[in-house]
Protein backbone atom coordinates (compact mmCIF):
# COMPACT_ATOMS: atom_id res chain seq x y z
CA UNK A 1 0.00 0.00 0.00
CA UNK A 2 1.37 2.90 -0.83
CA UNK A 3 2.61 5.57 2.05
CA UNK A 4 0.91 8.38 0.57
CA UNK A 5 -2.63 9.10 -0.05
CA UNK A 6 -3.91 9.54 -3.16
CA UNK A 7 -7.31 10.41 -4.63
CA UNK A 8 -8.83 9.58 -7.87
CA UNK A 9 -11.42 11.67 -9.77
CA UNK A 10 -12.48 10.98 -13.35
CA UNK A 11 -11.55 13.01 -16.31
CA UNK A 12 -14.47 15.87 -16.53
CA UNK A 13 -15.31 19.16 -18.43
CA UNK A 14 -14.70 21.31 -14.74
CA UNK A 15 -10.78 18.99 -14.24
CA UNK A 16 -9.67 18.98 -17.71
CA UNK A 17 -8.19 22.05 -16.81
CA UNK A 18 -5.72 20.24 -14.63
CA UNK A 19 -3.72 18.25 -17.14
CA UNK A 20 -2.20 21.80 -18.42
CA UNK A 21 -0.60 22.28 -14.83
CA UNK A 22 0.43 18.63 -14.65
CA UNK A 23 2.08 18.58 -18.11
CA UNK A 24 4.00 21.78 -17.40
CA UNK A 25 5.02 19.56 -14.33
CA UNK A 26 6.05 16.54 -15.71
CA UNK A 27 8.11 18.01 -19.43
CA UNK A 28 8.98 21.25 -18.50
CA UNK A 29 6.60 23.00 -20.88
CA UNK A 30 2.95 24.64 -21.81
CA UNK A 31 0.97 23.50 -24.04
CA UNK A 32 -2.77 25.18 -25.66
CA UNK A 33 -4.89 26.28 -22.76
CA UNK A 34 -7.73 24.55 -24.76
CA UNK A 35 -5.36 21.24 -26.45
CA UNK A 36 -6.73 18.98 -23.35
CA UNK A 37 -10.47 20.18 -23.27
CA UNK A 38 -10.65 19.56 -27.19
CA UNK A 39 -8.76 16.52 -27.25
CA UNK A 40 -10.71 15.03 -24.62
CA UNK A 41 -14.39 16.11 -25.70
CA UNK A 42 -15.66 12.81 -27.66
CA UNK A 43 -19.36 13.38 -26.85
CA UNK A 44 -19.56 12.48 -30.91
CA UNK A 45 -18.66 8.95 -29.76
CA UNK A 46 -21.03 9.07 -27.15
CA UNK A 47 -18.53 8.65 -24.80
CA UNK A 48 -16.25 11.62 -23.58
CA UNK A 49 -13.70 12.30 -20.74
CA UNK A 50 -12.43 8.88 -20.94
CA UNK A 51 -9.89 9.11 -17.86
CA UNK A 52 -8.84 9.10 -14.33
CA UNK A 53 -6.63 12.20 -12.34
CA UNK A 54 -4.54 11.35 -9.26
CA UNK A 55 -4.27 13.62 -6.70
CA UNK A 56 -2.27 14.28 -3.86
CA UNK A 57 -3.48 15.26 -0.14
CA UNK A 58 -3.30 18.64 -1.21
CA UNK A 59 -5.77 18.43 -4.22
CA UNK A 60 -3.20 18.90 -6.33
CA UNK A 61 -2.86 16.91 -9.82
CA UNK A 62 0.09 14.34 -9.46
CA UNK A 63 -0.92 11.25 -12.08
CA UNK A 64 -3.21 11.44 -15.30
CA UNK A 65 -3.91 8.64 -17.53
CA UNK A 66 -6.79 8.94 -20.17
CA UNK A 67 -8.01 6.97 -23.56
CA UNK A 68 -9.85 8.71 -26.57
CA UNK A 69 -12.70 6.62 -27.95
CA UNK A 70 -13.28 6.87 -31.59
CA UNK A 71 -15.18 4.29 -34.19
CA UNK A 72 -13.29 1.65 -35.93
CA UNK A 73 -14.01 -0.11 -39.23
CA UNK A 74 -13.88 -3.56 -38.99
CA UNK A 75 -15.33 -6.22 -41.23
CA UNK A 76 -17.96 -3.81 -42.18
CA UNK A 77 -18.99 -3.48 -38.51
CA UNK A 78 -19.10 0.32 -36.72
CA UNK A 79 -17.01 -0.43 -33.59
CA UNK A 80 -16.69 1.54 -30.57
CA UNK A 81 -12.83 1.48 -29.31
CA UNK A 82 -10.42 4.24 -27.69
CA UNK A 83 -6.88 4.93 -28.18
CA UNK A 84 -4.71 4.96 -25.25
CA UNK A 85 -3.38 8.91 -25.30
CA UNK A 86 -1.63 10.63 -22.70
CA UNK A 87 -0.05 9.30 -19.26
CA UNK A 88 1.64 11.79 -17.35
CA UNK A 89 3.19 11.33 -13.80
CA UNK A 90 4.68 14.13 -11.45
CA UNK A 91 8.28 13.15 -10.99
CA UNK A 92 8.27 13.14 -7.11
CA UNK A 93 4.86 10.95 -7.05
CA UNK A 94 7.00 8.42 -9.70
CA UNK A 95 7.65 4.32 -8.93
CA UNK A 96 4.31 4.50 -6.72
CA UNK A 97 2.05 2.10 -8.93
CA UNK A 98 -0.28 4.68 -10.00
CA UNK A 99 0.20 4.02 -13.55
CA UNK A 100 -1.56 0.66 -13.28
CA UNK A 101 -4.25 2.22 -10.80
CA UNK A 102 -5.27 4.63 -13.38
CA UNK A 103 -5.37 2.66 -16.30
CA UNK A 104 -7.60 0.13 -14.45
CA UNK A 105 -9.94 2.58 -13.29
CA UNK A 106 -10.02 3.83 -17.09
CA UNK A 107 -10.28 0.29 -18.74
CA UNK A 108 -13.21 -0.30 -16.17
CA UNK A 109 -15.01 3.10 -17.35
CA UNK A 110 -14.11 1.92 -20.95
CA UNK A 111 -16.21 -1.30 -20.20
CA UNK A 112 -19.08 0.73 -18.67
CA UNK A 113 -19.39 2.86 -22.01
CA UNK A 114 -19.41 -0.60 -24.28
CA UNK A 115 -15.66 0.46 -25.58
CA UNK A 116 -14.50 -2.81 -26.68
CA UNK A 117 -11.49 -2.89 -27.32
CA UNK A 118 -8.32 -0.27 -26.92
CA UNK A 119 -5.32 0.60 -28.95
CA UNK A 120 -1.99 2.75 -28.36
CA UNK A 121 1.04 3.33 -29.79
CA UNK A 122 3.77 4.12 -27.05
CA UNK A 123 7.12 4.85 -26.41
CA UNK A 124 10.11 2.16 -26.14
CA UNK A 125 10.09 3.41 -22.23
CA UNK A 126 6.25 3.12 -21.93
CA UNK A 127 5.95 -0.36 -24.04
CA UNK A 128 6.83 -3.25 -21.44
CA UNK A 129 4.27 -1.60 -18.46
CA UNK A 130 1.50 -1.87 -20.91
CA UNK A 131 2.87 -5.87 -22.42
CA UNK A 132 3.84 -6.82 -18.94
CA UNK A 133 1.76 -4.87 -16.16
CA UNK A 134 -2.02 -4.10 -18.14
CA UNK A 135 -1.91 -7.45 -20.15
CA UNK A 136 -1.66 -5.69 -23.95
CA UNK A 137 -0.77 -7.54 -27.04
CA UNK A 138 1.46 -5.84 -29.70
CA UNK A 139 1.02 -6.68 -33.64
CA UNK A 140 3.25 -5.15 -35.30
CA UNK A 141 6.02 -2.21 -35.80
CA UNK A 142 4.93 0.60 -37.96
CA UNK A 143 7.91 2.23 -40.17
CA UNK A 144 8.76 5.82 -40.22
CA UNK A 145 9.84 7.31 -43.90
CA UNK A 146 12.09 10.26 -43.72
CA UNK A 147 12.78 12.09 -47.22
CA UNK A 148 15.44 14.34 -47.21
CA UNK A 149 14.84 17.80 -48.98
CA UNK A 150 17.49 19.95 -49.66
CA UNK A 151 16.83 23.62 -49.57
CA UNK A 152 17.33 26.98 -47.48
CA UNK A 153 16.01 26.12 -43.94
CA UNK A 154 13.80 28.96 -44.22
CA UNK A 155 11.64 27.64 -41.14
CA UNK A 156 14.70 27.27 -38.41
CA UNK A 157 15.86 30.79 -39.13
CA UNK A 158 11.82 31.70 -38.57
CA UNK A 159 12.50 30.26 -35.41
CA UNK A 160 15.01 32.68 -34.29
CA UNK A 161 12.85 35.65 -33.79
CA UNK A 162 9.28 36.71 -34.14
CA UNK A 163 10.20 39.34 -37.10
CA UNK A 164 11.54 36.76 -38.96
CA UNK A 165 8.57 34.25 -37.77
CA UNK A 166 5.91 36.72 -39.17
CA UNK A 167 8.03 36.86 -42.52
CA UNK A 168 7.87 33.22 -42.94
CA UNK A 169 4.23 32.63 -41.74
CA UNK A 170 2.98 35.05 -45.00
CA UNK A 171 5.87 33.02 -47.42
CA UNK A 172 4.38 30.45 -45.76
CA UNK A 173 0.97 30.71 -46.90
CA UNK A 174 1.64 32.30 -50.52
CA UNK A 175 3.77 28.77 -51.01
CA UNK A 176 0.63 26.70 -49.83
CA UNK A 177 -2.42 28.87 -51.37
CA UNK A 178 -2.11 27.64 -54.69
CA UNK A 179 -2.64 23.06 -53.31
CA UNK A 180 -5.13 24.61 -49.99
CA UNK A 181 -7.91 21.99 -49.79
CA UNK A 182 -11.17 22.94 -47.61
CA UNK A 183 -11.56 19.62 -47.11
CA UNK A 184 -10.83 18.63 -43.10
CA UNK A 185 -8.96 15.85 -43.68
CA UNK A 186 -9.44 12.48 -45.67
CA UNK A 187 -11.19 8.70 -45.13
CA UNK A 188 -8.42 6.16 -43.85
CA UNK A 189 -6.06 4.52 -46.85
CA UNK A 190 -6.09 1.46 -45.03
CA UNK A 191 -9.45 1.06 -45.36
CA UNK A 192 -9.55 0.76 -49.19
CA UNK A 193 -6.92 -1.33 -48.92
CA UNK A 194 -9.47 -3.98 -46.77
CA UNK A 195 -8.08 -3.26 -43.40
CA UNK A 196 -9.77 -2.49 -40.64
CA UNK A 197 -9.35 0.87 -39.16
CA UNK A 198 -10.11 3.97 -37.73
CA UNK A 199 -13.28 5.41 -39.13
CA UNK A 200 -12.88 9.04 -40.75
CA UNK A 201 -16.46 10.39 -40.73
CA UNK A 202 -17.73 13.54 -40.83
CA UNK A 203 -18.08 13.39 -36.95
CA UNK A 204 -14.64 12.55 -36.81
CA UNK A 205 -12.53 15.16 -39.05
CA UNK A 206 -14.74 17.72 -36.90
CA UNK A 207 -13.54 16.51 -34.07
CA UNK A 208 -10.05 16.25 -35.24
CA UNK A 209 -10.59 20.02 -36.78
CA UNK A 210 -8.73 21.12 -33.09
CA UNK A 211 -5.32 20.15 -34.37
CA UNK A 212 -3.24 22.19 -36.45
CA UNK A 213 -3.97 19.97 -39.78
CA UNK A 214 -4.11 21.25 -43.53
CA UNK A 215 -4.98 19.53 -46.70
CA UNK A 216 -3.48 20.02 -50.01
CA UNK A 217 -4.44 18.96 -53.28
CA UNK A 218 -2.03 18.00 -56.13
CA UNK A 219 -3.76 16.66 -59.29
CA UNK A 220 -6.40 14.27 -58.25
CA UNK A 221 -4.73 13.24 -54.70
CA UNK A 222 -5.52 14.80 -51.38
CA UNK A 223 -2.77 14.58 -48.92
CA UNK A 224 -3.67 15.38 -45.01
CA UNK A 225 -0.82 16.95 -43.53
CA UNK A 226 1.12 18.84 -40.63
CA UNK A 227 3.73 21.68 -42.03
CA UNK A 228 5.52 22.49 -38.87
CA UNK A 229 9.26 21.26 -37.80
CA UNK A 230 8.97 19.45 -41.37
CA UNK A 231 6.60 18.43 -43.33
CA UNK A 232 4.59 15.51 -41.51
CA UNK A 233 2.27 13.18 -44.17
CA UNK A 234 -0.84 12.51 -42.28
CA UNK A 235 -2.26 10.13 -45.15
CA UNK A 236 -2.88 9.82 -48.79
CA UNK A 237 -6.25 9.64 -50.50
CA UNK A 238 -5.53 6.09 -52.62
CA UNK A 239 -2.65 6.95 -55.52
CA UNK A 240 -1.87 4.82 -58.46
CA UNK A 241 1.78 3.67 -59.16
CA UNK A 242 1.62 5.83 -62.07
CA UNK A 243 0.78 8.86 -59.86
CA UNK A 244 2.87 8.31 -57.10
CA UNK A 245 6.15 9.82 -58.37
CA UNK A 246 4.65 12.54 -59.74
CA UNK A 247 2.57 13.36 -56.77
CA UNK A 248 5.91 12.98 -54.89
CA UNK A 249 7.90 15.17 -57.14
CA UNK A 250 5.32 17.98 -56.46
CA UNK A 251 4.97 17.41 -52.66
CA UNK A 252 8.99 17.76 -52.33
CA UNK A 253 9.44 20.93 -54.43
CA UNK A 254 6.39 22.46 -51.96
CA UNK A 255 8.62 21.35 -48.77
CA UNK A 256 11.92 22.65 -50.66
CA UNK A 257 9.99 26.18 -51.48
CA UNK A 258 8.73 25.92 -47.56
CA UNK A 259 12.57 25.60 -46.55
CA UNK A 260 11.70 22.58 -44.37
CA UNK A 261 14.66 19.86 -45.11
CA UNK A 262 12.46 17.03 -43.98
CA UNK A 263 9.35 14.77 -45.25
CA UNK A 264 8.11 12.54 -42.23
CA UNK A 265 5.24 9.43 -43.14
CA UNK A 266 4.46 6.70 -40.55
CA UNK A 267 2.61 3.53 -41.98
CA UNK A 268 1.68 0.25 -41.03
CA UNK A 269 3.14 -2.31 -43.52
CA UNK A 270 1.41 -4.43 -45.40
CA UNK A 271 -0.64 -1.71 -47.04
CA UNK A 272 -0.44 0.17 -50.33
CA UNK A 273 1.37 3.15 -49.49
CA UNK A 274 3.85 1.45 -47.80
CA UNK A 275 4.71 -0.40 -50.31
CA UNK A 276 5.05 2.96 -52.49
CA UNK A 277 7.29 4.28 -49.91
CA UNK A 278 9.49 0.60 -49.39
CA UNK A 279 10.09 0.97 -53.33
CA UNK A 280 11.53 4.45 -52.83
CA UNK A 281 12.71 5.07 -49.69
CA UNK A 282 14.80 4.14 -47.06
CA UNK A 283 12.83 3.80 -43.47
CA UNK A 284 13.23 3.16 -39.72
CA UNK A 285 11.00 1.21 -36.91
CA UNK A 286 8.69 3.55 -35.43
CA UNK A 287 5.25 3.10 -32.71
CA UNK A 288 4.57 -0.32 -31.98
CA UNK A 289 0.97 -1.03 -32.75
CA UNK A 290 -0.40 -2.24 -29.48
CA UNK A 291 -4.42 -3.16 -28.46
CA UNK A 292 -6.14 -4.52 -24.89
CA UNK A 293 -9.21 -6.75 -25.70
CA UNK A 294 -12.29 -5.94 -23.39
CA UNK A 295 -13.73 -9.43 -24.78
CA UNK A 296 -14.80 -8.12 -28.16
CA UNK A 297 -12.96 -10.98 -29.82
CA UNK A 298 -11.93 -9.28 -32.50
CA UNK A 299 -8.92 -9.89 -34.33
CA UNK A 300 -6.38 -7.07 -34.08
CA UNK A 301 -3.73 -8.42 -36.92
CA UNK A 302 -5.79 -7.13 -39.86
CA UNK A 303 -6.25 -3.43 -38.06
CA UNK A 304 -3.98 -1.03 -39.58
CA UNK A 305 -2.72 3.10 -39.16
CA UNK A 306 -1.52 5.73 -40.75
CA UNK A 307 0.25 8.85 -38.65
CA UNK A 308 -2.95 10.24 -38.52
CA UNK A 309 -4.29 8.16 -36.29
CA UNK A 310 -2.11 8.73 -33.77
CA UNK A 311 -3.40 11.29 -31.35
CA UNK A 312 -0.45 13.52 -31.85
CA UNK A 313 -1.44 14.39 -35.26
Amino acid sequence: MNKETYFFSRLSAENVGELNTLHTAVYGKTVSFDLFPNKYDTRCTGAEYIGFIAHDKQALPIAFYGVIPCFMLINGEKVLAAQSADTMTHPNHRNKGLFVQLAQLTYELCRIKTIRFLFGFPNQNSLPGFINKLGWQMTETMDRFVIPVKTIPLERIAGKSAFFKRLYNAHKQKVLKKYLSYQKGIPGSVLADGFGGVLRDDNYLQYKSYSNTITLKIDATTIWLKANKGLMIGDISVVGEDTFDHVMYKLVNITRKLGMDQIHFHISPGTRLHALFALRYDSATSFPAIFKDLDSGIAFDKIKFTFADIDIF
